[in-house]
């Protein structure tokens, strides 16, 4: 079977970005790195490693891993000796049982195609008192556009269900609020909606880069290193998991194993 691409639909270091998507980026690890004081990690699909410097400051141990290899030689470039990184698929992952305090996945849960099997090696590599952290975009807001290449969506309802089905508990977290957004990204979300609905959405990194500068104008990079900038954010807020959440944009999950 063909190994599918996924630079072609996932931020690259260096890339052409909005000044959100490397706020959001930035948000994501700046959560996670509150989790890692003198800990052991893994970040799963960890792409070109943008976040690995956040978490290396403060983790005993980065580990970082990836099924692309010119994915990974990009981080290497990036972080040297800093961070150990290997090519493996989620399925697969490096490190001997109970070798990790903390597990992370973020933004590429969607894009498994085998979830369970990325769980079960979680909790394989996950010391017992270990936490496995989660972030994916939130399927449930009406102008929700799907990555190219996802397979499925777990939104605030389902997430938890997942979890617990693999010996999991979950904290659940919204980020992002939609009401934060800038007004002209408010303003344009129907209008993405019903692009989406009409097939108009750019499904490469590449279309979407054309598409926002349309838009915004001139693009900053996708810092090879988000360690090298600071921005403010605020902690994402706990949420119940028992409905559909329609004021966020992305999902948190701390989740723990229950045995």
């Amino acid at each position: 079977m063909q190994r599918v691409d996924f630079s072609a639909v996932t931020e690259q270091s260096g890339s052409p970005a909005t000044q959100g998507q490397i706020a959001d980026a930035f948000h994501r690890y700046s959560w996670a790195s509150g989790f890692c004081e003198g800990r052991r990690l893994l970040e799963v699909a960890c792409g070109t490693g943008q976040g690995l410097g956040l978490l290396a400051r403060k983790a005993r141990r980065v580990v970082g891993c990836d099924i692309d290899p010119s994915s990974i030689d990009v981080a290497r470039a990036t972080y040297r000796e800093r961070v150990e990184l290997h090519v493996a698929p989620a399925s697969r992952l490096p490190g001997q049982d109970g070798a990790f305090d903390v597990v992370l996945l973020f933004e590429a849960l969607y894009y498994l195609d085998d979830p369970s099997g990325f769980l079960h090696e979680s909790r394989r590599v996950l010391d017992p008192r270990g936490i496995l952290l989660l972030s994916t975009a939130n399927k449930d807001l009406f102008d929700f556009v799907p990555s190219r290449f996802s397979q499925r969506y777990y939104g605030a309802m389902d997430l938890p269900a997942l979890l617990h089905e693999h010996g999991f508990s979950c904290e659940l977290f919204g980020a992002s609020p939609v009401d934060a957004l800038p007004r002209r990204h408010r303003v344009l979300r129907p209008l993405k909606a019903a692009a989406r609905r009409l097939g108009l959405v750019p499904e490469t990194m590449r279309g979407k880069t054309v598409l926002r500068r349309l838009l915004f104008g001139p693009l900053p990079r996708m810092p090879g290193d988000l360690a090298s900038i600071t921005l403010p954010w605020r902690p994402p807020v706990r949420i119940e998991g028992g409905a559909p959440d329609q004021l966020h944009r992305f999902l948190y999950a701390l989740a723990q194993r229950t045995s």
